[in-house]
């Protein structure tokens, strides 16, 4: 991690390396515009989302039951789940023991399974952990549902993305069909619905806008529109 003395243009960092946490619901925009912003910055991004859907691949692959939770906690706590810069520049990519999993987290089945794999509390524990852990130095952009409540509730800087369910089934709907799986609107957007239900309303850690949170609507914005705004609140937070 870098940083330099001043900013004064998207791809100079601030001179005090900056904690950023980026909450929101599935499918706002979280990961993109949070990577972009962690590049202007050239701070580290960190995806927990990624994190969690690395969990969730693991149970799948291991053929856990997901209600076995002792096997589940065990299993997530004995993993080695890393997010590394890809050696061609194109991103970052997940590994889990090893093995790139960057694709295969993206699935059908994950996403649907995420969710409640998400909410085991020693689950939850484990990663929460290991994030903290990862930001500690500073210079670090986080997304994901707890960042600004639960995981950083002191960073230096806290956005709140939100979109309509339709857009973001919407861009779901797109990111499918790139990866040659195309599926029904409608079946996206009640999955959709169904997510934000169960991340708003689960015991541990839910989804919700943090008190100092700044909220963004997606809508009707680009994504450079969006990263814009961020690295100008950025500034005004030095």
């Amino acid at each position: 991690m870098t940083s330099q003395t001043s900013v004064t243009s998207h791809n100079q960092a601030p001179s005090k390396p900056l904690v950023i946490a980026i909450d929101g619901p599935a499918g706002a925009g979280k990961s993109t515009v949070a990577r972009r912003v962690a590049d202007s910055l050239n701070y580290t991004y960190i995806d927990t989302g990624a994190m969690y859907r690395a969990a969730t691949w693991l149970v799948l692959e291991n053929n856990v039951n997901a209600l076995d939770y002792e096997t589940i906690v065990k299993l997530v706590a004995s993993a080695r789940i890393e997010l590394v810069a890809a050696d061609d520049g194109s991103g970052q990519r997940v590994l889990v023991d090893g093995r790139d999993v960057s694709l295969a987290i993206r699935s059908p089945q994950v996403t649907r399974l995420v969710s409640p794999i998400s909410a085991i509390p020693g689950v939850r524990q484990h990663m929460v952990t290991r994030q903290q852990q990862m930001a500690a130095r500073g210079g670090v952009v986080m997304d994901g549902r707890d960042i600004g409540t639960v995981v950083l509730p002191g960073a230096d800087l806290k956005i709140f993305l939100t979109a309509s369910p339709e857009v973001r089934a919407a861009r779901r709907m797109k990111d499918l069909e790139q990866m040659g799986e195309p599926t029904e609107f409608e079946r996206l957007l009640n999955e959709i619905k169904d997510r934000d239900q169960a991340d708003s309303t689960r015991a541990v850690a839910p989804l919700r806008q943090a008190q100092d949170a700044i909220p963004i609507n997606t809508d009707n914005l680009t994504v450079e529109e969006v990263v814009s705004r961020i690295l100008n609140l950025c500034r005004r937070n030095l």
